[in-house]
């Protein structure tokens, strides 16, 4: 059996797994990773591109900042939090405040230190994302548009960093940024309609807030058609391989998502709502292997 303080610090480490958001975490690892070796070097042993040590530097130095992220945004939204998310907040509230400031801190220096290890470049790239994510949990978020449309910028420029790195600019790789991107700017706006009561208590002036519920449900039917282009772009200009069926399953998705929508009134729709388009992105991530179906058969055989 575990001591008390055995106890104690087993529920930090979950508190603070709970605050960075592990499980988002390494969703986008997996899709960095999956993106070079489908999507950005194809061309590439995928042991060349898994073992890269720059590849993996830069992962690391997006989770790292990824996780920052998610404590200072913890640290300033703890208030409102404490209304939309009671069960949660709970949780997060064994790690103290100091703590997660300290901890937020380390984080962006093993992220700055990681990206060194690549370039001068890719440090100037971090210290620049970082910055903004602070900017965003600290002023950004609060105001209509302009927040929900930085945090869906900053749920991408991840991704970028691979790109760049990789120096592939093929126009397919920004019709998928762009199916992605229209997907996080959906689920942002399904979040605000979410804590509309805790956002509406702290005077964030959140889309919701301001413009209030049938505006919001008006842009995110919006939003989900023009989910539409890339995916009609993808089918038919490009060669997607099998995972053409992952497109019209989120078409599919996002006919279920808009019947929802508009019976939705209490917080447990949104929730709902809010899975949706985020199983759709998991799922997303995992059927990009479904690009070269070939190529994994070729690797297990």
């Amino acid at each position: 059996m575990f001591s008390r303080k055995q106890k104690h610090i087993l529920l930090k480490f979950f508190s603070l797994f709970s605050i960075v958001r592990g499980y988002n975490i390494l969703v986008i690892v997996i899709a960095q990773y999956l993106t070079s070796i489908y999507i950005l070097a194809p061309e590439l042993p995928i042991s060349e591109v898994v073992f890269d040590p720059n590849l993996l530097c830069l992962v690391l130095a997006s989770a790292a900042a990824i996780a920052g992220g998610y404590i200072i945004n913890n640290f300033y939204d703890s208030e409102k939090d404490i209304i939309n998310r009671p069960n949660k907040t709970m949780l997060d509230k064994i790690v103290s405040q100091q703590t997660k400031l300290s901890s937020y801190f380390v984080l962006n220096l093993i992220s700055v230190f990681f990206a060194s290890y690549v370039s001068f470049k890719a440090v100037a790239f971090f210290s620049v994302y970082i910055f903004m994510i602070w900017f965003y949990s600290h002023k950004l978020k609060k105001y209509p548009f302009v927040g929900n449309l930085v945090a869906a910028i900053l749920a991408v420029i991840p991704f970028f960093a691979v790109f760049i790195y990789y120096g592939n600019f093929n126009h397919v790789i920004f019709v998928h940024a762009t199916f992605l991107f229209l997907l996080i700017a959906m689920r942002e706006l399904t979040k605000d309609l979410e804590n509309i009561k805790g956002d509406l208590t702290q005077n964030y002036r959140t889309i919701p807030v301001v413009y209030g519920a049938k505006m919001s449900k008006q842009m995110l039917s919006i939003l989900s058609l023009l989910t539409l282009i890339p995916i009609i772009l993808l089918l038919t200009r490009y060669e997607i391989g099998y995972m053409y069926i992952f497109f019209i399953g989120s078409v599919l998705a996002l006919l279920l998502f808009n019947f929802i929508l508009w019976k939705s009134s209490k917080k447990l729709h949104y929730i709902i709502l809010h899975t949706i388009l985020k199983l759709i992105i998991v799922v997303g991530v995992f059927s990009i292997v479904l690009l070269n179906v070939n190529l994994v058969l070729s690797r297990l055989l």
